[in-house]
């Protein structure tokens, strides 16, 4: 665990190690990941020049199932930051006991700066790339940040090429003319806000009496805050890349996501338009963001946002992470000093995950389910996992990320031990 980023995430494991008793098989299986690729993409750009990108794919690990994670498009994508998110991964599928893996993928790269043709061309040779590497029964890809449903599709269609095959299972987030599933678009959101309705009354938080500061406006960050909205939680600020606007008497959601479209193109794949551009709100930073005086908190933008350098500076009650990793191993220590609770993403992010397995088990049997089935199986699951993250965290005396990990490695220590451990060979009790 040499790397920066898949080091700190690490420690989440070691942590909950101290509370377990699984195998040292499984404890040694879990430490790395089981494959890493690293690509080259070319590119023939409209102007006729050639650009070669740098692709990734992880597949962390598979002992309870196929690799299951999402594709990012983003300037800072490294092998370090892919590791870590299947890393995260892994244990996001065992928590809410889906019958997955964890993996990821991502392409170093500003999408807002190519056409809608090199986007494309670009999507198809990541998949030319990496053919060999996923497949329905090997590695699942999904939407991250900055790809969408088009993309998917996209990847979906290069794939079936490939293969010489209709093959709608080897991606999920995909179109619904192509095989996506209903509520798969909003589903990180809409987990994120079951998991918090079930939450909060643990804590005698009504939705009337709740301030909500939210970081982050894309799919997720913005899906979840019109939901808080419209169930009466005071959301009071909320923030893009550009900044933050703030108002102590809550803000006008629906008018403030109406806004970021209309800046934008209506085929246009991404938002270039900013929640600052929004008039009559006091605007903030993103660190002023963090450091309000709100009953919750929800970091919904990238990884490493809220580190020993500020943690000392958040005041809000509740943290739900709807990004992945938004805070460090380092933070995580100060806001538990602080008593400050963090539900973790493993269990709040979560909602895409589980969507995007009931669409693969659509693709597979050919069956299609309604959006309010899709829904309640949704929010029985995530719900239910929920309770009993909450049930290990008051059980053992552990923080709710602890907790988490505990959970999920329960289940991956059985799936390993499965196998055969030591235990069972130097025992003799494989004889038959």
């Amino acid at each position: 665990m040499v790397n920066s980023l898949l080091s700190d995430a690490s420690q989440r494991l070691e942590e909950a190690l101290k509370h377990t008793s699984i195998s040292e098989d499984a404890i040694e299986s879990l430490k790395f990941p089981k494959a890493s690729l690293s690509v080259s993409i070319p590119v023939r750009m409209d102007d006729g020049s050639l650009q070669v990108f740098q692709g990734y794919r992880v597949r962390y690990d598979d002992t309870r199932g196929p690799g299951k994670g999402g594709v990012r498009y983003h300037p800072n994508v490294s092998m370090d930051e892919v590791q870590s998110l299947a890393f995260w991964m892994t244990f996001k599928c065992a928590a809410l006991g889906l019958p997955f893996g964890g993996a990821k993928g991502g392409i170093t790269v500003n999408p807002k700066l190519l056409s809608r043709l090199e986007l494309e061309r670009l999507s198809r040779g990541y998949i030319d790339a990496i053919a060999d590497f996923i497949g329905t029964d090997v590695d699942i890809l999904a939407p991250d940040v900055y790809t969408n449903s088009m993309i998917m599709g996209w990847m979906m269609d290069q794939y079936s090429i490939i293969r010489r095959c209709i093959c709608p299972a080897v991606v999920t987030g995909k179109p619904i003319s192509m095989g996506g599933s209903l509520g798969r678009e909003a589903a990180t959101a809409l987990g994120a806000f079951f998991v918090i309705q079930a939450m909060l009354p643990k804590f005698d938080q009504t939705p009337q009496g709740t301030t909500v500061a939210i970081q982050g406006f894309g799919n997720a960050g913005g899906t979840l805050a019109e939901l808080l909205f419209h169930a009466g939680y005071r959301v009071v600020a909320v923030s893009d890349s550009q900044g933050a606007i703030y108002a102590k008497n809550g803000l006008d959601i629906p008018a403030i996501r109406n806004n970021k479209e209309s800046t934008r193109g209506i085929r246009a794949p991404y938002c270039d338009g900013s929640v600052c551009t929004t008039p009559e709100h006091e605007v903030l930073t993103n660190e002023e963001l963090l450091a309000l005086d709100v009953d919750v908190l929800i970091p919904a933008a990238l990884e490493n946002q809220i580190t020993e350098t500020n943690a000392h500076s958040i005041k809000a009650k509740l943290v739900f992470e709807v990004a992945n990793g938004p805070i460090t191993s380092a933070a995580d220590k100060i806001l538990a000093e602080k008593g400050i609770y963090v539900f973790p993403d493993i269990l709040v992010n979560a909602g895409g995950v589980t969507v995007s397995y009931f669409e693969w088990v659509q693709n597979r049997s050919g069956l299609y389910w309604t959006l309010d089935e899709v829904n309640q199986k949704l929010k029985s699951r995530i719900v239910e996992e929920a309770d009993r993250i909450w049930s290990v965290s008051r059980e053992i005396g552990i923080p709710l990320r602890t907790a988490a990990y505990v959970h999920a490695i329960s289940r991956l220590g059985e799936a390993i031990s499965a196998k055969g451990t030591r235990d069972y060979y130097v025992n003799g009790h494989g004889k038959s």
